[in-house]
């Protein structure tokens, strides 16, 4: 049985920090600074994470051999499962010629690329958030953005953003709920608390995405439908929080956020439009369709996205439709991490490990109810069963390094995680005493940057920011509030997160250059959250947090 120190370099936290972080350093170097493919970086980290592991942390080969092969089979199924299957689902549209119809309705609402790119990777981005999350949602985004006719890279930086703030109540406030779970914390005021963090931030990111998406211009002249939808989001964010389900308040803000910019339009429109046209995306006004969209092609063009939402909140909504689909998971105790149903990997507190059980959800994944919803939509768009599954399979092709990339990923995650390095990054941020607070999100960004992932973020750090919080005297609930926030900024720029986008765009490898244009906002959203925390927990901002 193995149970990793917290400190087994030197027996001295800081130092053993330092070692921990290396594969991770190891992975943005190479692909930010050096520019090499993801999927080579992702595999040298996993060989650097190993050798912390074994020779670092003293764990056994075979464990952290295992481990790696745990975390690389997790990133397949489900993760770069469910990024196929939501590209498959777009391009779909593609194939079908009922895009094109997509593209006129669009243009019905406006032409300009700004208020359609707000719109899409904002509003429309949340409440794919909401349903799907684990990557899809950034997948489809990009894609319709490159559609749109934006460069590919920018697509990904203006989906990036414009995700960010919705990941904590993402696939239902999974991340939320494993919080509360985790800590004892009461939901209620464990999701009030969070929205008090990214409510307060989220006003910004569509200003921000202007900014990204036409610069100086881009601001005067849109930024009306900036606040409007900025403030509209979070006003619907706090409130549903307060007072509703956490699971509902990405999906409430989403479509209500979109619905109120959608109608802003009928009576405001921006200066530019033409202009911006040409400068966002290089086409010309003058070529755009000038026949008007017809009713007929409006509702073959929206039904797949209108038709997705319906099916994942069935699945997700309808208590006895999701228990179904959970029962059809199949766990697999996984090879030397577990022996009958006994955790062969503790955690450095001495308890059993949650990473030794493979969850196969063969059909509750999102990814397979993507498949099965994106098949019923192309035979009912007439396009056969052959050419259906010849879109899979180009999309499969397309994919296969994103495979390699995320598989490599997700293995050095699991290393990292269950052999303690990930703890004890996390144990020596926590050691900063009275001004933890301001560092808090940073631990969740750590987290969020390691796994990709909220939801593991959330796991990995919860009682971490619990304990370092009731040490110190401060709210026990903002300091894990503040974990998954900031595991929300980490996640965008998350090796895994880079392929997924990159998974979306025409021409492949495009990940070195989304991680140096991401990492700036990436950073930016974290200062502001650690500067946030911190006056919320010992500031003038102290009534803002539920005591």
């Amino acid at each position: 049985m193995y149970q990793p120190e917290l400190a087994p370099i030197a027996d001295n936290l800081a130092a053993s920090a330092l070692v921990a972080i290396l594969p991770l350093l190891a992975v943005f170097v190479l692909i930010g600074v050096v520019r090499m493919k993801a999927h080579w970086a992702g595999l040298i980290g996993v060989g650097v994470a190993l050798a912390v592991a074994i020779f670092g942390y003293n764990m056994p080969a075979g464990m952290a051999v295992s481990s790696g092969l745990h975390g690389a089979l997790f990133g397949i199924f489900p993760i770069t499962w469910i990024v196929l299957t939501a590209i498959f689902y777009f391009e779909l549209t593609v194939a079908s010629g009922h895009h094109d119809d997509l593209m006129k309705t669009f243009n019905a609402i406006s032409f300009d690329p700004r208020v359609l790119g707000l719109l899409i990777a904002f509003s429309f981005c949340s409440l794919l958030e909401a349903l799907a999350g684990f990557g899809a949602p950034i997948a489809i985004v990009v894609a319709m953005l490159i559609a749109l006719g934006f460069p590919p890279v920018k697509a990904a930086i203006i989906a990036l953003v414009g995700n960010t703030m919705a990941v904590p109540f993402g696939a239902m406030a999974t991340p939320v709920i494993t919080g509360a779970n985790l800590t004892g914390i009461d939901l209620g005021n464990m999701s009030f608390t969070v929205t008090m963090i990214t409510g307060t931030l989220v006003g910004l990111v569509p200003f921000l995405m202007l900014a990204i998406m036409d610069g100086v211009k881009g601001l005067k002249e849109v930024w009306p439908l900036a606040l409007v939808l900025g403030a509209s989001f979070a006003a619907l964010t706090i409130a549903s929080a307060k007072f509703g389900a956490p699971g509902l308040v990405n999906m409430v803000a989403g479509l209500g956020s979109l619905a109120i910019g959608v109608g802003m339009l009928f009576i405001w429109k921006p200066k530019g439009a033409e202009a911006a046209l040409q400068r966002v995306t290089g086409k010309d006004a003058a070529q755009l369709p000038k026949e008007k969209v017809t009713r007929s092609e409006v509702t073959w063009a929206l039904f797949p996205y209108v038709l997705i939402i319906v099916v994942f909140g069935v699945t997700q909504l309808v208590t006895p439709v999701k228990n179904w689909l959970a029962s059809t998971n199949i766990l697999i105790e996984w090879p030397l991490l577990s022996n009958d149903g006994v955790a062969q990997v503790l955690n450095a507190h001495g308890e059993p490990s949650s990473s030794v059980v493979y969850n196969f959800q063969w059909l509750s994944s999102p990814g397979t109810i993507l498949l099965i919803t994106g098949i019923a939509v192309g035979l009912i768009y007439g396009m056969g069963m052959k050419k259906t599954l010849g879109v899979f399979g180009q999309q499969l092709y397309k994919l296969r390094w994103t495979f390699v990339t995320i598989g490599a990923v997700l293995a050095l995650a699991y290393i990292m995680n269950i052999s303690g390095q990930t703890l004890t990054i996390g144990t020596f941020i926590a050691g900063a005493g009275k001004i933890f607070p301001f560092l808090a999100p940073l631990l969740g960004w750590i987290g969020g940057a390691v796994t990709g992932s909220g939801t593991s973020t959330t796991a990995l750090f919860s009682n971490l920011q619990q304990a370092a919080a009731n040490q110190i005297g401060v709210n026990e609930n903002l300091l894990v509030a503040a974990n998954t926030a900031g595991g929300a900024a980490g996640k965008m720029i998350s090796p895994q997160n880079l392929a997924i986008a990159a998974g979306a765009m025409p021409e492949s490898g495009k990940e070195p250059e989304i991680l140096r244009k991401a990492a700036p906002w990436s950073a930016l959203f974290i200062v502001a959250m650690c500067l946030l925390v911190g006056l919320q927990a010992t500031g003038p901002l102290t009534w803002m947090i539920p005591a």
